[in-house]
């Protein structure tokens, strides 16, 4: 009889053993802005308990463009210190090569999130990332000093310039010194090509590159959208925009210096935050039009993609499905107010209760515009890099809007070739 009790004991072992040379170590690479980054290891946190897994987090800088530049970096060298990639909505033509296809892993979930960001992640018939939020910017505004004024939220970005005008000079004069009109990302890289898309798209100036190919962006619709934001520069934006990713922006915003700023869905949880100056002071509204245009808000969001070259790929696939799952997703939204890319989590009462700004985000979000990626494809970087220059050069006052887009116009020709 005492054997019994020795042979549970030596299988006990034995099953440990077992976990323990069946669980692996991954690593998931992350830039997120704001409190991103302290709720995606809370997440990998539950998958560790769940999985027996461990998960370290490498943190990069949150530049898009420089997280690109790094990623191709690694990816060229095969290096295998990375097993999950958080990538941009863009990156997925110029990446895929060099990623895992999820289609048949992800068979069973993929039919759950927005079929247009599914397609925007496929290419040549493989799905090499799964979403786990998406983005669209809106125009934050401080509702109590519009209703102090007894002024509208602007709908025109005319409107928004004399508004930020008004408040901003009015509240200098009472006392209020650092208090700037509008902040935006104004620094020269990917975010600014988002703002740029959107001046120039809002004010008829078109997509840069549409659809079919043709370079569209040297024309006087699209150089006049430059124009008045250069002459934003300070006056109702201050000069330091120039330099301004999206945390330097909100920084000003929520230290209550700014009555406008544009910005992503994850500035809302943090701006309502309990020891936010502006907590319950703001609210969103949709980004202005142009000249006899409509409100254009750029198509962002991010992904998880599993490297080519990790060790441990069916591991990796499992993390990406457990982070990008109805769940988690659900929790992510609660703590960030990031949106959901799974429709049913627009109904969620849960979330509807805890980030009221989720289900109104949803309009905006299906309005969204996207980069000209898809058409540009391997190209894209480089003619969105080309974009941003001529725009920063033109909003920093180097050279007018009108040379400055038919240098553009010379460059992308020449980039382009005989096709994209």
């Amino acid at each position: 009889m005492k054997l019994v009790p020795a042979f549970l004991a030596l299988a006990i072992v034995i099953l440990l053993d077992a976990v323990q040379a069946s669980a692996v170590e991954l690593s998931i690479v992350s830039g997120d802005t704001g409190n991103g980054i302290k709720v995606l290891r809370e997440i990998l946190d539950l998958y560790e308990k769940k999985s027996g897994n461990k998960v370290g987090i490498v943190v990069i800088p949150p530049s898009t463009t420089d997280q690109f530049g790094q990623y191709r970096l690694w990816l060229a060298a095969g290096s295998s210190d990375i097993d999950v990639y958080q990538t941009d909505v863009i990156w997925a033509p110029q990446l895929a090569s060099q990623l895992v296809d999820l289609t048949e892993a992800t068979r069973d979930v993929a039919g759950a999130h927005f079929p247009s960001i599914i397609q925007s992640q496929t290419v040549n018939g493989r799905l090499v990332a799964l979403p786990i939020f998406t983005d669209a910017p809106a125009l934050y505004y401080r509702k109590d000093l519009l209703d102090k004024y007894g002024l509208k939220v602007p709908t025109t970005w005319q409107e928004l310039q004399d508004t930020a005008k008004l408040v901003m000079d009015r509240e200098r004069a009472a006392g209020n010194k650092d208090l700037w009109g509008y902040v935006f990302q104004g620094n020269a890289y990917e975010g600014l090509a988002c703002n740029a898309l959107e001046w120039v798209m809002s004010n008829g100036g078109g997509g840069i590159i549409e659809p079919d190919g043709e370079i569209s962006i040297n024309n006087p619709k699209a150089a006049a959208a430059l124009d008045r934001v250069k002459g934003w520069i300070g006056t109702i934006a201050p000069p330091g925009a120039l330099a301004y990713q999206e945390e330097e922006a909100r920084g000003v915003w929520q230290t209550g210096n700014a009555v406008f700023m544009r910005n992503w869905p994850y500035a809302y949880a943090l701006g309502n935050s309990e020891n936010s100056p502006i907590k319950g002071r703001f609210d969103v509204a949709p980004l202005p039009a142009g000249d006899g245009g409509h409100p254009v808000a750029t198509l962002g969001g991010w992904n998880l993609a599993v490297s080519r070259y990790s060790k441990h790929p069916d591991a990796a696939i499992d993390l990406v499905k457990f982070i990008a799952s109805p769940e988690m997703q659900k929790y992510r939204t609660l703590k960030t107010a990031n949106l959901p890319t799974i429709a049913a989590l627009y109904d969620d009462p849960d979330i509807a209760r805890q980030q009221p700004i989720v289900p109104r985000w949803k309009e905006i979000f299906l309005n969204a515009e996207p980069r000209p990626s898809a058409t540009a494809r391997i190209k894209y970087n480089e003619a969105s890099s080309q974009f941003w220059t001529a725009v920063h050069n033109t909003i920093s006052g180097n050279g007018t809007a009108a040379d400055n887009l038919a240098d553009l116009e010379a460059r992308l020709t020449r980039l382009k070739g005989k096709g994209w």
